[in-house]
């Protein structure tokens, strides 16, 4: 559920976390989901053809025209429910500058994203099968269905991400400072998602299993991988 409280602002819950008030109400969790699956398909896929820019970005009231055409039941949507959204989206899956709004990760479709490149981790994750594992090592990574290479930002969030195609993933660990010596540039999507072109062979290598404990965010994996 996403309601917005007057002095805290937008949030995803019965009550404010801050100051525990009930808030108005701005969506429910249906409506919720309804909205970031058709913000999903438009700003990562280019889904009904909306004017995009370079760097991803879509005017949120060309969004909000498209879906209420195509939904007749969200006549009441706003710019600010797209605004609610990407605000309070927990995995950071959404930018907003201005009146426009893009997706930081999952593209489909060729962009120049500039995304931020400072602080990036010696080492990132990506989940494979047993049976890639060994072509990769040997070949490198390349984007496959996605317009970049998504890497994790823990072994964790990369198991999470991997499990939802295969049962057990294996987890390789990517030597960022060996890519980006080679000019290789990586940039920060979301909280534990970086992109970049590709990663050679040699800055790849079979990461050595961790147990981080239960993995209590899969469902937004999943939402992710089917978005």
């Amino acid at each position: 559920m996403m309601r917005e409280c007057e002095e805290h602002g937008y949030f995803r819950d019965e009550s404010c976390p801050i100051c525990g008030e009930e808030g108005k109400f701005l969506m429910s969790d249906f409506e919720v989901e309804k909205l970031g699956r058709t913000m999903a398909g438009i700003l990562r896929h280019g889904k009904f053809g909306l004017d995009m820019d370079e760097q991803g970005f879509v005017d949120m009231r060309d969004i909000v025209a498209v879906m209420k055409a195509k939904n007749p039941k969200m006549k009441w949507l706003r710019t600010h429910h797209i605004e609610a959204m990407a605000e309070t989206d927990p995995k950071g899956r959404y930018q907003i500058s201005g009146a426009d709004v893009r997706a930081t990760y999952g593209h489909t479709i060729e962009l120049s994203l500039r995304l931020p490149v400072d602080d990036i981790p010696d080492v990132l994750y990506f989940p494979t099968t047993e049976e890639e594992c060994e072509i990769l090592l040997e070949d490198g990574l390349f984007p496959s269905d996605r317009a970049m290479v998504h890497l994790s930002l823990s072994y964790k969030d990369a198991v999470k991400a991997g499990s939802v195609r295969v049962q057990e993933p294996v987890i390789l660990a990517i030597d960022t400072v060996g890519c980006i010596d080679a000019g290789i540039e990586i940039g920060k999507a979301a909280k534990t998602v970086f992109l970049c072109d590709q990663v050679p062979p040699e800055f790849l290598y079979v990461a050595e299993p961790e147990d981080d404990g239960p993995d209590e965010d899969e469902e937004d994996y999943i939402e992710d991988e089917e978005e």
